[in-house]
């Protein structure tokens, strides 16, 4: 058949009704004209998407590229500075905008209140809150939450954070405003005012959301009082939470900081549900109270296929650094590099306090040496290392090289350089950075401080010094300035002094059985044997005993456990022999053991 006579044949098929009805319709239908939206709306949209993408400069080329900038772009500017943590760059947006005379709506005010709060400059954000005031954006929910956030963060107090909160009309505060002033108070560790805010939510019917439940459940452990923490946990699974991953890591953070690791352990076990944050939480949890278990959690996190993250080696590295594991540490090290991890900070500050602890100070400067960019942390992690080694004077070195790179030394910067100055005997220089850390840097000293100096001199043998500033402190010295006073006394044989220090220890704290155990050897010493007697007829009373010294050593990847006493050992036969040849040894150089102290009662476990 050829194609014009196909072409040409008819066939008569009638349209159905409801199609024709269709066709009809679409013809009389007018669409409206396309709309192009204006180039600065396009170029805002770019925007935000450059800065999701973390393309930050591409973000400010295309800013500065654009002819006219309304009040929307500049707000999104500052938004992505303030969402990439570039809190700085977010507030120079925002006086570069005010330089160009444009109001700012409430939305610019809430995104650059947050950059005051990334920043914790309250000054600016006061200001902020004054033109808020001025343009009369105050009443707007959003900008009185971001004011809530900003004052909670960078207020001493909670006071103008509450002025806020209150101002806030009863039927237009939300969730959020309730949560944001419970987060406030548990940032500022005040967890009996977070909860009573939340009981105050709660009675008022505001509608719960499980930010408020988590925020709720860390305000009881900032309490550390479990109880409260069950209560919250039963009130999750009234409210129909308990489902919530969220919610469920934040009751398990609970159990394990409150020290219930039954009932973590129980709960862990119990969740249908687990992620990354989940492992990590346990395992952080356990870092603190039992190591190895935590390194056993680790390496079931591993066996069910979880990938350990940044925030999960740091705890790992503790865990190696309490347990002296170095050959455990190393390994993991390895895993950070091959997973090009080892450019983290967090991470490179982690080892060098595991190597450091691990007695391998070499590895420690190597890994502080490699770092591109270094915080306080790094600087303070390696000069504790030193100090810890003995190695004085390179603390004191690293600090004159931080101070150079422009890093303003804080509290804990002065206690390593000064406890480095103690173990290396540099009573001279420990001093002087005494009077630096107050003059020159207009840091109080506060008891650890004390404490630290007070060892400095202790050590020296300068303990009449060590008394006079002790009864020159601002303060009632506490156990922390008592404690090293003590042990200089009892390594100087100042037996009066002693005496008088460790009665001040059992005033603070009674229950001290090691302050027991010195208190009776200096009685010993000076012949009271009646006082020495009294004293350890009271500590059986009170069921008190000295802690028991443990050490470990790694031998051959096995880590071997030793207890004073312990003879069931497999390798105890062993160890005796090498005491015997130690004790050889020391007898061969002329050592003279000082018995006057050592009448530790092993029967009583002191």
């Amino acid at each position: 058949m050829s194609t014009r006579k196909l072409l040409s044949t008819t066939h008569s098929h009638q349209i159905p009704l409801f199609v024709r009805n269709s066709i009809q319709s679409v013809q009389n239908f007018t669409t409206p004209p396309f709309i192009p939206k204006c180039p600065s709306i396009l170029a805002t949209n770019v925007i935000k998407s450059y800065f999701e993408k973390g393309l930050i400069v591409e973000a400010r080329t295309l800013f500065d590229e654009m002819p006219e900038r309304d009040v929307v772009a500049w707000t999104a500017m500052i938004n992505g500075y303030t969402s990439c943590s570039n809190h700085t760059r977010a507030w120079m947006v925002f006086r570069e905008m005010m330089n160009e005379e444009l109001e700012p709506n409430a939305y610019t005010i809430s995104s650059v209140l947050k950059a005051c709060k990334g920043m914790k400059r309250l000054s600016y954000g006061r200001l902020v809150h004054g033109l808020a005031v001025k343009q009369g954006l105050d009443g707007f929910i959003y900008v009185d939450n971001a004011l809530m956030d900003m004052y909670a963060t960078c207020c001493v107090s909670m006071h103008d954070a509450c002025m806020v909160f209150h101002g806030i009309q009863f039927h237009a505060k939300n969730e959020v405003s309730w949560t944001t002033l419970i987060a406030g108070y548990t940032h500022q560790d005040n967890g009996y005012g977070a909860l009573r805010v939340f009981q105050q939510m709660l009675s008022e019917g505001v509608e719960l959301n499980p930010f408020s439940f988590s925020i709720a459940v860390r305000a009881c452990t900032s309490i550390g009082l479990h109880t409260f923490g069950e209560q919250m946990h039963t009130a999750v699974i009234k409210h129909g939470f308990e489902s919530n991953l969220p919610v469920m890591n934040s009751i398990l953070d609970m159990y394990c900081r409150c020290g219930c690791f039954s009932e973590a352990n129980r709960y862990f076990y119990e969740m249908h549900q687990r992620d990354l944050i989940t492992w990590n939480t346990l395992i952080a949890g356990y870092e603190r109270s039992d190591p190895i278990e935590s390194l056993y959690i680790f390496s079931m996190m591993l066996s069910e296929g979880f990938n350990p993250n940044c925030f999960t080696f740091p705890s790992i590295f503790a865990a190696c650094a309490t347990l002296a594991f170095l050959n455990c540490g190393q390994q993991i090290h390895g895993t950070i590099i091959q997973r090009g991890l080892d450019g983290n900070l967090a991470l490179s500050n982690a080892l060098i306090d595991m190597y450091s602890k691990c007695g391998n100070i070499a590895d420690s400067r190597q890994v502080f040496r490699g770092m591109s960019h270094r915080d306080l942390v790094s600087w303070t992690s390696m000069m504790i290392g030193y100090g810890t080694h003995g190695y004085g004077q390179e603390a004191i070195e690293l600090f004159e090289e931080m101070v150079r790179s422009g890093i303003r030394p804080d509290r804990v910067v002065f206690m390593a350089v000064l406890s480095a100055c103690s173990h290396a005997g540099l009573v001279d220089e420990g001093l002087r950075y005494f009077k630096v850390m107050v003059d020159g840097y207009n840091i109080s000293p506060d008891q650890e401080i004390y404490g630290c100096v007070v060892d400095l001199l202790g050590r020296a043998g300068r303990v009449e010094e060590a008394f006079e500033l002790i009864q020159s402190m601002p303060f009632k010295p506490d156990e922390s300035v008592w404690g090293p006073f003590l042990g200089a006394c009892k390594a100087h044989r100042f037996r009066n002094l002693g005496k008088l220090a460790a009665l001040k220890i059992l005033d603070l704290k009674p229950n001290m059985a090691g302050t027991y155990v010195m208190l009776s050897n200096i009685y010993a010493a000076d012949g009271k044997w009646g006082e020495f007697a009294r004293l350890r007829k009271l500590m059986k009373r009170m069921g008190s005993k000295k802690e028991t010294g443990r050490s470990w050593v790694e031998v051959g990847n096995l880590v071997y456990s030793f207890v004073v006493g312990n003879e069931v050992d497999s390798k105890i036969d062993g160890v005796y022999q090498v005491l015997e040849i130690l004790i050889d040894h020391m007898k061969e150089t002329g050592y003279v053991p000082d018995l006057d102290y050592l009448m530790d009662d092993l029967e009583d476990g002191t």
